[in-house]
Order: C-alpha cells, then structure tokens, then sequence
C-alpha cells in the first residue's frame, strides 16, 4: 500500500514538471527569436538579396563636364510623367556662344546634323552596355565628324549662337540609353558635382542612373538604437535565466518527505 501511495505522489510531483519545461522551452525560444529581430533589424534580408557590382576606381580622365569646369546649371533634369509629357530630358549649362564643348564621357559620334534647327552632336559611350548609352549636345557646331572616335575631355563642338531654350545662352546636355532620359549629372563622380575627395563608382564607372519616378524602393537595413540595445539586452538576460532553470537537475524526495507524502495519503 505504501509502495502504491509513493508511485502516485510521485507522479503527481513529475507530471507538472513536464508541463512547466515545455512551456519554458518555448518562451525561450520566442526570446532568443526576438533578440535576433532586434539585433538584426527588419532590412537585412533586403540587403542580403541585392547583388550590387563590386566598385572600381575611375581615373580623373574618364570624365569631364561639357563646358568649363564647374559650370551654373541653368536648368536641371526633370523626367516627365509619360513619354510625351511635359519637362526637361536633360540639364542646361550656363555657357556663351563660341565655347568649346567636350565630351562627358569617351565613345563614337553616332550623329552630327541637325535637328529643329539646331546643331546636335551625340556620341554612344564606348562599353556602356547593350543598347549603349549616348550624350547629345546642343546647339552646337560639331568639329568631329559620324564614326570618330572620342575621349572624355575631348573638344567635339563649339557652342552656337543659337535657337537656345534657356532664358541666356545655354548648352542642353542629354543622357539616353535607346529612347529613355536618364539623368546626365549622373554620369560625373560626386567629386566632380562637389569638388570634394575621388570616390568610387560601379562598373563602367556610371552609378545607377536616375529615370523617372517609379515605385518607391524597398527600405534598407536599418541600424540598431540604443533602446533597441537595452531591449535586446533584457531578453537576452531573461533567456539565459530560464535556460539555467531548465538545466538544473530535478531535486529527488528525500525518504522523510516520501513518508510524510504516504502518510498524508493514507489519511
């Protein structure tokens, strides 16, 4: 009878034990799942999935603005709504008639002639993908001729006297790659645009290229605040001290209390 009575007392001491280890197994998991949210941030995998190209230094000689050397833009790119909407596909220099125009970028001239009255030069930049980009000048007088081979930095035109569309004299610079404007202040270094230190750029040396609004993009990794860090820290601590519960040994019934537990059974 006695040997009886301890069994069930003992079960009914183990029993709740289960219970109680399952439930904090669990809570220590969501813990540990929640630190690693914090410490992590929602932006990772974003940035994990994007395969950006490795940077390469570009030399000074690669690039140039089209006249002077840090010239007024009178006007800069503003991509229309729809292919035949109103703006600007492409950003005017503050320049005077009879100025040398250079090329942005090293290439071939693809067209020199005229277009709406005014002189156009473009030029398709050497190893800028398929369909290639192309600069267009204008209104210029060419002094290159359909074929020629280009460098950056090169004299290719002279800045006419006109029909211009800025309020003074300007030269419109463009940037297309088939038949979408891109921004062509995007194919200069930010070194250039600011007269600060070199910096790097993607391959070919031409960043990703403004076009006209789409989508907004994807949220980047976000970087973790100082309460994100205390919070982190409290569930961190929390975990362990339910973890070294879980691992200490079950205390066994010494033979006074499983007699004082049959005892009471009897009863």
């Amino acid at each position: 009878m006695n040997e009886n009575l301890i069994r069930r007392a003992a079960g009914r001491l183990r029993r709740p034990r289960t219970s109680v280890v399952t439930v904090l197994l669990t809570v220590v998991t969501v813990l540990l799942a929640a630190v690693a949210g914090v410490l992590l941030g929602p932006g990772t995998t974003a940035w994990a999935a994007v395969d950006l190209p490795a940077p390469v230094p570009v030399p000074d000689g690669d690039r140039a603005w089209p006249v002077g050397d840090r010239p007024p833009v009178v006007r800069g790119w503003d991509p229309p709504a729809s292919a035949y909407g109103a703006g600007h596909r492409g950003v005017d220099l503050a320049a005077v008639p009879g100025t040398a125009v250079r090329a942005a970028a090293g290439g071939t001239v693809s067209f020199s002639g005229r277009v709406a009255g005014r002189g156009v030069l473009s030029i398709e930049l050497t190893g800028s993908g398929d369909p290639p980009l192309r600069t267009t000048y204008e209104p210029v007088r060419a002094v290159v001729d359909e074929g020629d081979e280009v460098s950056a930095g090169e004299v290719v035109a002279v800045l006419a006297n006109g029909p211009f569309h800025c309020p003074g004299a300007c030269l419109h610079w463009g940037l297309l790659r088939d038949e979408t404007y891109l921004d062509p202040l995007g194919l200069l270094p930010p070194w250039m645009l600011r007269r600060g230190p070199s910096r790097l750029l993607p391959v070919f040396g031409v960043p990703e290229l403004r076009v006209a609004p789409g989508p907004a993009p994807l949220e980047t990794a976000t970087t973790a605040g100082p309460s994100d860090a205390i919070q982190a820290a409290s569930l961190a601590l929390t975990a362990t001290l339910a973890r070294r519960r879980l691992t200490q040994p079950l205390r066994r019934l010494s033979r006074s209390e499983r007699s004082s537990d049959a005892g009471s059974g009897a009863e």
